[in-house]
């Protein structure tokens, strides 16, 4: 039975490719119409949990008008059948409704809507464009797709529940006491209005609170994370009271739109129990002054009262749920700045899988400047021969990684385009693209996976002997073999940390090459590939690195001119434009800029990697 409810919804369903839409309503059912069945479901057990909980006040008011009219030697006689009746319906049909109304919500709906949410959330957010990762705390964009989850599904059973128990109830009571006399229905009628006014003038405040409040929470996240993300920088400069004040601001922030909210919530709270006495109080008066004047029955005294009291003890419910509602609703609302969003870098529709046959790069009146007026890169013509190995040279602020992030198509051309074998990189899919060039970064982060799972990132499918085959090419080997992490597990099963924190700058870097290596993708982008290790390892890296590139088109940048001299070409970048080419001895006979780098370099490096590569 469990299996049955459990199986209905698939958490990790793929669902629409459309992007969640931003409307609120929208963006709920865009997840709750993937569960439309268990949620109608939920909607009739409701309704049949409500129904049976509404006969009861009934059942109540026929047994005091059956005790009063009845002598007590014939009372089992003549109404025995109807106590039957009502001890099946209290002791069978209700806890077996109750039972259907759980199955739905915690087997059906609860663990598989929840991350039903996150799933696709995450889905459709890690698809986004790198600098749409530039731009937030990892912490918080994870704390909001994990939160939406579970907010989402949460506020939406809580609401079914109550939206079912008060109608029920009232539309119950205002028919059963009408029928007897319209004046018992009036104090319902009454309370409904104004009940309706009440959330017509606290549900948008507290709505817009709880959305205040949620930011503020997740601003908590993010900073909490950054602080832990970056903690040897906070050692390293002593700064964990400065630390402390950025995220006691967050907190209090926090504080301040949490009290705010709840101001508002009490206020609700305060108000309807006052509402639901008024009604108590005046159904019970009418109902004693109506049977004090024959109008009607005790039976009937003994319905409402019991009718009235459900209605109120309802709405209290519902009082009490309300921060929990609306703290949901909040969050989602919160959670809608990151995951409903389309996703500014996309496929052509008529995208199709990048071949390369022979590795030619061609940059063609490429311009581009992230979105500024006389951009970085302006007019720039440029092509790589296949098999040809090409060193990009130049100072700070050159281009030179911006050029790289645009093969990679990090980010749309402002004019111009990009060819690899004949083929607009923007006509191709992008993992198809990316398929077809290996990089390896200044700026190596690893997995927290095991060092086998990194190495094989690179081709997941390949064989263990392959694995260690790529880890003794990048000189990882022995000192794989010597690793233990801090749950004992040794060897290619260690466990990197987070980014790789638990290994020295030139281990990762022999794992990134390996992964590389084992990629071994026909385009290969050297971005200061050794530029963490020491001289003898380095040494070493390049022997394999030289193994690596034969065969290959490969685009190498390097602040230590000595690392690149060998490359077929070298081209000289300026304030995005190729000034020189040529070889290492052309340009040092040529005596222009590259020769002038040469001579002032210090140690063999020149100025710093371009700060213009992450706006």
């Amino acid at each position: 039975m469990f299996h049955f409810f459990e199986r209905i919804v698939a958490p990790t369903a793929v669902g629409v490719e459309a992007p969640p839409p931003a409307g609120l309503l929208r963006f709920y059912w865009h997840f709750l119409s993937q569960a439309k069945g268990l949620f109608a479901a939920l909607f009739c057990a409701g309704l049949v949990v409500s129904l049976l909980d509404s006969t009861i006040p009934w059942f109540i008011g026929h047994l005091v008008r059956m005790i009063t009219s009845t002598p007590p030697a014939t009372f089992l006689a003549e109404h025995g059948a109807f106590l039957v009746a009502m001890a099946f319906v209290v002791v069978v049909c209700r806890p077996l409704a109750i039972a259907l109304q759980g199955l739905i919500s915690n087997s059906g709906i609860a663990a598989n809507v929840t991350n039903l949410v996150r799933w696709q959330s995450h889905r459709h957010v890690v698809r986004q464009s790198w600098p749409f990762f530039q731009s937030d705390f990892a912490g918080r964009l994870a704390a909001r797709v994990m939160e939406t989850g579970g907010s989402l599904r949460q506020s939406a059973v809580v609401s079914i529940n109550a939206v079912w128990g008060i109608m029920v109830y009232g539309a119950s009571a205002v028919t059963m006491l009408g029928l007897v006399d319209l004046r018992l229905a009036l104090p319902i009628a009454l309370w409904f209005v104004a009940y309706a006014t009440m959330l017509r003038i606290f549900v948008p405040r507290v709505r817009d609170r709880s959305k205040r409040n949620s930011e503020a929470r997740s601003m908590i996240v993010g900073r909490i994370v950054d602080s832990y993300t970056n903690i040897l920088t906070l050692k390293l400069f002593a700064r964990l009271e400065h630390e402390d004040a950025y995220v006691r601001d967050a907190i209090d922030r926090h504080t301040y739109a949490f009290r705010r909210q709840l101001r508002v919530i009490t206020g609700f709270v305060i108000s309807l129990q006052t509402l639901n006495a008024v009604l108590v109080i005046s159904e019970s008066w009418l109902a004693v002054w109506l049977w004090v004047h024959g109008t009607i029955d005790v039976g009937v005294v003994a319905m409402a009262i019991p009718l009235t009291w459900q209605i109120a003890s309802v709405a209290g419910t519902v009082a009490s749920q309300v921060t929990d509602i609306f703290e949901g609703v909040g969050t989602v609302q919160e959670g809608m700045l990151t995951i409903a969003r389309p996703i500014t870098l996309t496929d052509r529709h008529d995208a199709g899988e990048l071949l390369v046959t022979r590795g030619e790069v061609r940059f063609e009146g490429m311009s581009f400047g992230y979105g500024r007026e006389g951009g970085l890169i302006e007019k720039l013509d440029l092509v790589v021969r296949p098999g040809e190995k090409i060193g990009l040279v130049g100072r700070s602020g050159a281009g030179k990684t911006t050029l790289v992030n645009l093969l990679l198509r990090f980010y749309d051309l402002d004019e111009g385009r990009i060819l690899i074998d004949g083929q607009d990189i923007a006509g191709v899919t992008q993992e198809s693209l990316r398929a077809g060039i290996s990089v390896v970064t200044q700026d190596t982060s690893l997995l927290h996976r095991t060092i086998r799972d990194n190495i094989a990132y690179g081709r997941p499918e390949a064989s263990e002997a392959e694995v260690l085959a790529a880890a003794r090419r990048a000189q990882a080997h022995d000192f794989i073999l010597e690793l233990e992490d801090w749950l004992g597990r040794k060897g290619y099963e260690a466990h990197v940390g987070e980014r790789g924190v638990k290994l020295s700058g030139g281990q990762r870097q022999r794992i990134a090459i390996a992964r590389v290596i084992l990629k071994d993708a026909p385009i290969l982008v050297l971005d200061e590939a050794t530029s963490a290790l020491d001289s003898e390892v380095e040494a070493a890296i390049q022997d394999s690195l030289a193994g690596l590139m034969a065969g290959k088109t490969v685009i190498a940048i390097a602040h230590r001119l000595s690392t690149i001299a060998h490359m077929d070409r070298l081209v000289v970048m300026d304030r995005g434009r190729v000034i020189e080419t040529g070889s290492h001895d052309e340009l040092l006979a040529r005596g222009g800029v590259y020769a002038g780098l040469w001579r002032r370099q210090s140690g063999g490096f020149i100025d710093a990697e371009d700060p213009q590569a992450t706006p």
